[in-house]
């Protein structure tokens, strides 16, 4: 696949265009070349380089992570040390996420089995997100 245009990379890739011309805003993506009528094209470099960027960004890479671990992928010839560090770092950041949500899942839980029905002045789930000293989870308050 070559002289794509950005529709059809979009397509090929279930991106955006608005998102191609993102990545190519902030240089994850290089400038494409343009055909004689000023048509942005791209070719398989591309698509596989938009490709990863998609993968990465759906298992939740930042953008700064994935600018470091396409900086890798260009240089082959590296040390993959780095790409361990950014995925374990990623790893741990995805566990304690995890962990967060599992004490949240819990304490809704709990105030939703408490919750008698009835009249708002009686109402648990209220009285809980009123008090935040009656929470039994150990959660972060946005």
């Amino acid at each position: 696949m070559t002289n794509l245009r950005i529709g059809d990379l979009a397509r090929s890739t279930g991106t955006t265009v608005e998102t191609i011309r993102y990545y190519e805003r902030i240089r994850l993506l290089a400038k494409p070349g343009r055909t004689e009528g000023n048509y942005r094209t791209y070719g398989a470099r591309d698509l596989k380089r938009l490709n990863f960027i998609r993968h990465a960004r759906g298992l939740g890479f930042e953008v700064s992570e994935i600018r470091s671990l396409l900086d890798l992928a260009d240089h082959p010839d590296r040390d993959c040390g780095e790409a361990d560090t950014i995925a374990t770092g990623h790893l741990n950041a995805v566990e304690d996420k995890i962990e967060q949500l599992q004490l949240l899942r819990a304490e809704l839980t709990r105030m939703v089995g408490a919750c008698r029905g009835g009249r708002a002045a009686d109402c648990r789930v209220l009285e809980v997100l009123g008090d935040h000293s009656l929470c039994e989870a150990d959660h972060k308050s946005a």
